[in-house]
């Protein structure tokens, strides 16, 4: 059992009332999982308010409090310890209940709009090729080395971040490759961890529903690579004009890699085509499995990443050539009777459009490109009139669907979607709001040697409609009406 004093060690306190040496079971946030000896931490949250629920987590058997305000009454053999943000308290408390496990391994951040998941996941796969222990914290899972766990948002709270690295320091990971998310680093979630390294992928439109502006969003990615130590590497992709502005006051080690501009690593593609990328990277050649020019600068992260960490230039290209996609990240089956069909997670304009340029740039162009699309509810809706643009503008057909409504009503969300087809492109475009039924029409319509593209959720195995999660694996669902047909 740790003790409160040595759990708020590097905590920023204002005030405390009670004592400090008392021992703590458990650190929560949730009042209705604290038990008797346990500290309780009040989150102001988007939806619910921690300090509301205080006097229950009390009642529950709480002997600590964090807050930001102090309660007006206050309980006699209770501990209250006043901060000035309780999300930033949580996550260096969390660091120290677990005895500092980021601090063990060699951790590294992936941050970015599009690419975080590719890279990370990736980067656990060829470490583990190469015989090391690695960890892995993603938008599709947490790995502990052989042990999968659900993930169940990009960037965990710190908590639960904490909890894993410990797991993993307990059976020996050496490496650790973990998504960071703009929500996880403007809540604090990474506070107190040690990082080894940081990358960045790039930055496009997104989640300017929670951030509000574009430069809003930069800046919460910058505030990752402004933390990393002196002993860190922070290694971005400068053919997006941001990159060099996430490396303005890091005190980390600074590297660079691009396909265009001039780079500490760069890389020239030399063939692209459905079975793989064949790239020059920096003067080695390389063979990848994967498709297209963002997933050149994804193997160009991954080598520059693992060489960063100590790895051989040869061992790394051989490496690199034996990794296999990542699950609903330009996965493609092709059935029988010659239909490719693409899987993406691709959720903002610019992944939609590098998918969808990346298509056009290998089909011959004497097939049908169909593309089944839709947009998230309850999520940032100026994005939608131009996924709807691009989504008619580079496909021959479209079909617009449900992506995971949530509380929104599906029509509403796809009206949005329809304001951005041009008037040349209206013809092209079919909207079917039920998802299952806009895949099994693009399979009906699609004939010998044409590409179905279903874009949004990729991984996902589940819909969200009305508070509600239902079975749903576009993947699966594909490949059954795939069948169906070849009958």
């Amino acid at each position: 059992m740790i003790v409160l004093k040595d759990i708020l060690y590097r905590v920023t306190i204002n005030a405390v009332v009670g004592g400090t040496s008392a021992g703590i079971g458990a650190i929560d946030f949730d009042s209705r999982k604290i038990t008797k000896g346990d500290l309780f931490v009040a989150i102001r949250g988007n939806i619910a308010d921690g300090h509301d629920f205080i006097d229950v987590a009390i009642k529950h058997g709480a002997i600590g409090v964090v807050c930001e305000t102090l309660p007006e009454h206050l309980v006699d053999g209770v501990t209250y310890v006043e901060v000035d943000n309780s999300s930033r308290a949580l996550a260096i408390m969390a660091s120290n209940y677990y005895d500092t496990p980021s601090e063990n391994l060699k951790l590294v951040g992936v941050t970015g709009t599009n690419g975080k998941t590719t890279v990370a996941s990736l980067l656990y796969q060829l470490f583990k090729k190469a015989g090391y222990k690695v960890g892995l914290l993603s938008t599709v899972k947490i790995m502990v080395d052989n042990t999968t766990y659900k993930a169940t948002h990009t960037t965990p709270d710190s908590l639960t971040i904490n909890k894993y690295l410990k797991e993993m320091n307990d059976v020996g990971v050496e490496f650790c490759f973990m998504e960071v998310s703009s929500h996880g680093i403007h809540q604090y979630r990474t506070e107190g961890l040690h990082f080894e390294g940081g990358v960045f992928t790039n930055l496009s439109h997104d989640h300017l529903d929670y951030h509000n502006t574009f430069a809003e969003y930069r800046d919460v990615k910058k505030t990752f690579f402004d933390g990393l130590s002196k002993n860190a590497f922070a290694l971005v992709n400068v053919d997006d004009k941001n990159g060099l502005v996430m490396l303005q006051n890091t005190k980390a080690r600074k590297l660079t890699y691009a396909l265009k501009g001039y780079a500490d690593y760069k890389a020239q593609i030399l063939e692209n085509q459905f079975g793989g990328l064949l790239l020059k990277v920096n003067d080695s050649e390389v063979w990848a499995r994967l498709i297209g020019d963002f997933n050149a600068y994804n193997v160009l992260a991954i080598y520059a990443t693992a060489e960063l960490l100590g790895l051989e230039k040869v061992e790394i290209l051989r490496l690199v050539s034996e990794l296999d996609s990542v699950s609903g990240r330009f996965q493609y089956l092709i059935s029988d009777k010659k239909i490719t069909a693409i899987i993406d997670y691709a959720h903002t304009p610019d992944a939609l459009k590098n998918v969808l340029e990346t298509i056009n740039s290998i089909r011959t162009k004497n097939e049908e490109l169909i593309t089944v699309v839709g947009c998230g509810g309850d999520r940032d809706i100026t994005k939608r009139p131009k996924m709807g643009h691009i989504a008619s503008a580079l496909s021959t057909k479209v079909i617009f669907t449900s992506d995971n409504p949530r509380s929104e009503v599906p029509e509403d969300i796809l009206n949005d979607i329809e304001k951005g087809v041009e008037p040349q492109n209206y013809k092209k475009t079919l909207t079917i709001s039920d998802r299952k039924q806009a895949i099994k029409t693009a399979c009906q319509l699609a004939q010998p040697n044409d590409i179905i593209l279903i874009a949004g959720k990729g991984h996902e195995t589940y819909q969200e409609i009305k508070g509600e999660r239902f079975d749903f694996d576009d993947y699966k669902i594909v490949q059954e009406f795939l069948k169906q047909i070849q009958k």
